[in-house]
């Protein structure tokens, strides 16, 4: 059975994100405080996708470090940040720094579920509203690079966009996932995206 590891200073959320994660993950859960624990934890048990607050007690912003260190060692484990900020300059620092989605805290618990389904299964996941604030950041500097792209970069791009694994890709449009993956790695370097998310991002940008 999948493991999800949650890193929360704050027990009451902690405690409650462990529910949630339970009743729509179908997965064991294991909780920590801290991110020092929760880099121990990691080490120690190898969780298949890895829950992160981004404000701890001493540093508003010290899940961003972590995520920052986090990735020098592990570039493949899903991260899911799960936090009270909104501002999608901290999205997008985020997401530049690896993570593979973003949820706020106050979101009901079928959406912490569906954020979690998402990541676990190779998707990027941002609430629509805030996918399009991010997106809205670099508008004017991403439409031109619409022209670089072919009918089927466009096609695959536009699918990714809506939170479509690559699986689900190849499976829409006929082709093997090995198509879609290479794809995806051409449309990152074209359109200088560092990880599926920020390729989500930037392909809001340029199709909505």
């Amino acid at each position: 059975m999948p493991l999800a590891l949650i890193i929360d200073d704050h027990p009451i959320v902690l405690q409650g994100c462990l529910e949630t994660i339970k009743a729509h993950g179908a997965c064991d859960v294991v909780g920590t405080s801290s991110l020092a624990d929760g880099f121990r934890a990691y080490r120690r048990r190898r969780p298949d996708i890895v829950i992160l607050d981004l404000s701890f007690r001493d540093n508003a912003f010290a899940g961003l470090t972590f995520l920052r260190r986090f990735r020098a060692v592990d570039e493949k484990t899903p991260v899911l940040v799960f936090s009270m900020h909104d501002d999608p300059t901290i999205v997008r620092n985020a997401l530049h720094l690896g993570a593979n989605g973003f949820v706020q805290k106050d979101v009901a618990p079928e959406t912490i579920g569906q954020a979690f389904a998402a990541v676990m299964g190779g998707a990027a996941f941002l609430m629509p509203e805030m996918a399009t604030r991010v997106a809205l950041l670099n508008q004017p500097r991403a439409k031109p690079l619409l022209d670089q792209l072919s009918a089927r970069e466009i096609e695959i791009l536009g699918l990714i966009s809506r939170g479509h694994a690559y699986a689900d890709v190849a499976a829409h449009l006929g082709i093997s996932y090995k198509t879609v993956a290479n794809t995806a790695s051409v449309l990152k370097s074209k359109l200088a995206a560092r990880s599926l998310p920020e390729l989500v991002v930037k392909a809001l940008q340029l199709l909505h």
